[in-house]
């Protein structure tokens, strides 16, 4: 048997070696380069307003800063209303080709700013503050991006653009502006300009403490077709979320940043937003709590809100820990389209694992006989780690951005970004909305009969919710190959899960109702209130088990006609990876908007354009069916439409939990078992023989998703 142990250890050891470099270009693509910070600086006094009964009914307060900002002076470093300054806050003008940012006191506070001659110490900077300045690029022929040198008059370029960049609110701003030769040393030059902007947003899992990086490229390269037509763009590093999901300050910044372009060039025809993921999410978010920002959104990859996507998301682990190490079966869950039954997101058997040799190093560490995955699943593909990185206080950065010290007395999650908005408890943890009490995970598959009731019971018996923060712990990890390579030794977040008790019952996680009712309050979920055209779309990939699912898009159709915001505002579009529907949705943006500024007595649903309605798209960019009824299905319940039969559809743990596919419960209401059976939850499955062990799994009973949610305030409406 020693044998044996030596040598799947050796075997085990040898196959990381060949995973870990294709496993850390994985983790580290989207890391920035480091230095270091001394010490944390105090939080300021700048108090957030007030948002009672919702953020959208409130009159933000008057700004007092002078825009524009000069060339050569430095922007707001505090912003207006969103609470006091995040600290620690790692400065990246540096990897924004900004230079050092400007030292703000010599105290120690924040990052040294070295002499760039003798390598001696300045002064520090904790607020990260970079001068406006200037820079042009020109588009070569063959759409390459180039900076020009200072004076340079001889270009050969399709087009020249100006680009103007600083930090406001400490995020790396810029604003793009189409330009002539000729108007190259004049700042508010505008003679290319079309008189349509683009604001655009960026996506991305964050949890604060970063300035971000901003490259001129990179926005450049994202709307390059739309400058060609003249659009201008602005953009800043505050309105990505993998630097922030505080979707006021997020707010507070577009507004700036509008407010810096608007006192430069005058106000345009409209401002359209644009961006995927959470920078889809953001453009809604900003549409529906506040005004004068965006006339139109685009938004791409989109999901409603974070509050919602980390309901189900953080159910991940918690599901791949009970498949993995705690089922009393788990042969039966190598076949990952059973998987789906449970997760309701996408599962499929002989798709490759990125970081598969984790697992049966973590099996035969726990005593386990280990096994390589067969397959794979979007739970795993696209949100490995998402419980680690947003949901443990303890655990931080991948990369050492800070020093030991302030590692040490930081609390990292997306909670704490998020605490001057949720609050926080008596540790001064950041009050979570994440909840899973009476979650009869597996619900809908019980029904189905494609689980057994064995399997049902011992699956929520077991599975257990997320220790409090106070308990958590960081991951254990091994560095064999150094800081860049890290080994998990505890996969899935498995030491920070409940374990079960003496009856075998793994205890839940009960949620923040305060939390949650200051969420809805103050703008960080999506209530469906927005009255402006959209054009929400998407490639359809399921098939690769990317975290950009589908449905999200009728979530917040769904809310939208829950809060009787008309749903024919909202256009989605859905493509196969192949074409690229973007430019088609700025054309038609366009139009819709101008039908708006034409005939302003028009609603937004008649002035869309007549061609314009829900489609979902081929490969060659051609139309597979087009009109209201073509992504009927489940979601709705109504018979399958053309288009959800060409991309099917999946669900989320909650809603094959028996949840609602607005998926807006984030704490459910409940009832004991025995109403749960009389209002017949559980359809024809006799329970009879189980009601014992349900009570001891659920002593505080069952959701019952028929009610609304426990953490939304009555007074929202």
């Amino acid at each position: 048997m020693k044998s044996l142990f030596s040598w799947l250890t050796a075997l085990l050891l040898s196959l990381i070696i060949l995973g870990a470099c294709g496993y850390w270009f994985w983790l580290t693509s989207e890391q920035e380069e480091i230095y270091s910070v001394e010490k944390i600086a105090n939080s300021e006094s700048n108090p957030i307003i007030e948002f009672y009964p919702h953020i959208s009914k409130v009159t933000r307060p008057v700004d007092t800063f002078v825009f524009p900002i000069a060339i050569g002076d430095i922007g707001p470093n505090t912003n207006l209303y969103s609470g006091p300054n995040q600290y620690p806050f790692y400065c990246m003008t540096q990897d924004s080709g900004l230079g050092q940012p400007e030292i703000d006191n010599h105290a120690g506070l924040g990052v040294p700013v070295m002499d760039e001659q003798s390598n001696q110490v300045l002064g520090f900077s904790k607020d990260c503050m970079a001068k406006t300045r200037l820079r042009y690029f020109a588009i070569t022929s063959d759409n390459q991006i180039k900076q020009l040198d200072k004076g340079s008059k001889a270009i050969d370029t399709n087009l020249l653009l100006r680009v103007e960049q600083g930090t406001i609110n400490r995020f790396i701003y810029t604003i793009v502006m189409p330009i002539t030769v000729d108007e190259m040393g004049d700042r508010q030059a505008k003679s290319q300009w079309n008189n349509r902007l683009i604001y655009q947003f960026n996506g991305g899992s964050g949890i604060g403490f970063r300035q971000g990086r901003q490259k001129p490229e990179r926005v450049i390269d994202r709307q390059l077709e739309q400058l060609k037509l003249g659009y201008a763009v602005i953009s800043s590093s505050g309105n990505k979320t993998s630097y922030t999901y505080n979707m006021l300050l997020a707010e507070d910044t577009a507004r700036r940043v509008k407010k810096q372009f608007t006192s430069l060039y005058g106000e345009p025809l409209y401002t359209v937003g644009i961006g995927g993921s959470g920078g889809g999410l953001a453009q809604y978010l900003i549409a529906q709590n506040s005004q004068g920002i965006l006339d139109g959104l685009i938004p791409l990859y989109s999901y409603p809100d974070m509050i919602t996507q980390t309901t189900y998301a953080l159910d991940c682990d918690l599901l791949n820990n009970y498949f993995t190490f705690r089922a009393n079966d788990r042969k039966a869950w190598r076949d990952w389209t059973r998987r789906r039954h449970i997760e309701g997101m996408n599962a499929i058997n002989d798709f490759p694992q990125r970081a598969g040799f984790l697992q049966p190093l973590n099996q035969l560490m726990s005593g386990f006989v280990p096994s390589f995955p067969d397959g794979n699943s979007e739970c795993i593909n696209g949100y490995f780690g998402l419980s680690t990185f947003i949901n443990n206080p303890r655990q931080g950065f991948l990369r050492t951005f800070f020093e030991d010290e302030v590692v040490e007395r930081t609390n990292w999650s997306y909670w704490q970004d998020m605490a001057n908005v949720f609050g926080t408890d008596q540790s001064g943890l950041g009050l979570s909305t994440w909840d899973n009490e009476g979650v009869q995970y597996g619900l809908e598959a019980l029904k189905a009969q494609q689980i057994t009731m064995a399997e049902f019971i011992d699956l929520n018996k077991k599975i257990g919710g997320w220790k409090p923060q106070n308990q958590m712990q960081q991951e254990e990890i091994v560095l064999p190959f150094g800081h860049k390579v890290p080994i998990w030794l505890t996969l899935w977040g498995n030491h920070n899960i409940t374990t079960p008790d003496d009856n075998g019952v793994a205890p839940r996680h009960s949620g923040s109702l305060a939390a949650m009712e200051k969420a809805y309050r103050s703008g960080q979920v999506f209530i469906g209130k927005v009255d402006i055209p959209i054009i929400d779309a998407r490639h359809y990939l399921e098939n690769e088990l990317d975290m950009h699912h589908m449905s999200a898009s009728f979530y917040t159709r769904l809310r939208m006609s829950a809060a009787d915001s008309n749903p024919e505002n909202q256009i989605i579009w859905v493509a196969h990876q192949a074409f690229n529907p973007t430019q088609l949705a700025f054309e038609k943006m366009d139009e819709w908007l101008l039908n708006l500024k034409a005939q302003p007595n028009l609603s937004v649903a008649d002035a869309k354009p007549k061609t314009l309605a829900d489609t979902c798209f081929d490969e060659q960019g051609k139309v597979i069916a087009s009109g209201k009824a073509v992504f009927n299905g489940i979601w709705n319940n109504q018979p399958q439409g053309t288009c959800t039969a060409r991309y099917p559809m999946f669900s989320t743990s909650r809603i094959q939990a028996g949840a609602n596919w607005a998926g807006d419960i984030f704490k459910c209401h409940k009832i004991s078992i025995e109403e749960a059976l009389a209002k017949g939850i559980y359809g024809d499955v006799d329970i009879s023989t189980q009601l014992t062990t349900l009570k001891q799994i659920y002593p505080k009973g069952v959701c019952d998703y028929s009610q609304s949610d426990m953490g939304r305030p009555q007074d929202l409406d």
